[in-house]
């Protein structure tokens, strides 16, 4: 099986080739340049370096959101793309899911946290638990990623009461935790750790991994159908409906 993993939900741009059980390559840049000037050059050069044949690619991961409003854009629209002009499917990898498979095989809670403004996160509360393997024999077993709390957008101290009621040690990555991360130690009262350089931020790698899971449990979409999940509206339509708002309360 070989998954084309692609994440631009954030700052960094990612772009990864997984098959079976190895890393082929990947190639992620983390630097303030637009995903529209990145992604498909990152992906042109990956797929010369290791004689690639987008055709015999299974499926395309795509990290499908939350995140920045313009890097899943053009993530999506990349994705789309491919999977029409090569007619392969497209597995929706939630972005945050994506992030807390960085952490795979932690015994602690894993709490991915992306910057949302206005002192709120991204984030949602992962686990990896052992399950046994159907129709083996021997002492292996599997680890599967639970959601504890699905992704979604919340206040960071609504966040932290959370983790302090599960009473877990927790593990925070994500572009939020340089922002958050005085506030959140102020206020939590569980063990905690951060996640490294290494894999504190998104890799299409694990987009990829996590794609390879799903695939195989039948969790794709045509390429028409895929959508961006952004969660909440972006910061202009906000704004532009609190304006909305505020001239008709002035005409009142």
């Amino acid at each position: 099986m070989k998954i084309l993993g692609l994440d631009s939900s954030g700052i960094v741009a990612s772009v990864a080739i997984v098959e079976d059980d190895a890393l082929i390559a990947e190639y992620t840049v983390n630097y303030k340049k637009t995903h529209s000037q990145t992604l498909l050059p990152m992906l042109d050069e990956i797929a010369k370096m290791t004689e690639l044949d987008l055709e015999s690619v299974d499926a395309i991961a795509v990290a499908a959101g939350p995140g920045s409003f313009t890097g899943l854009r053009i993530g999506s629209a990349t994705a789309k793309g491919l999977g029409l002009a090569l007619n392969l499917p497209l597995v929706e990898v939630p972005t945050l899911e994506g992030l807390a498979f960085n952490l795979w095989g932690t015994d602690k809670l894993v709490c991915p946290i992306m910057d949302a403004r206005r002192n709120q996160v991204y984030t949602g509360i992962y686990e990896f638990c052992k399950e046994e393997i159907p129709e083996k024999e021997s002492s292996e077993h599997q680890l599967v990623m639970h959601s504890i709390k699905e992704q979604c957008a919340i206040a960071v101290d609504e966040l932290v009461e959370e983790l302090n009621r599960l009473g877990r040690e927790v593990i925070f990555l994500g572009d939020g935790v340089p922002v958050y991360r005085e506030q959140i130690l102020q206020k939590l009262t569980v063990p905690c750790s951060f996640a490294p350089a290494a894999n504190n931020r998104q890799r299409a790698a694990s987009v990829a991994s996590l794609g390879a899971v799903y695939y195989a449990h039948g969790r794709t979409v045509t390429a028409a159908e895929h959508e961006p999940e952004y969660l909440r509206k972006s910061q202009a339509e906000r704004e532009r409906e609190e304006q909305e708002k505020a001239a008709k309360e002035a005409q009142a």
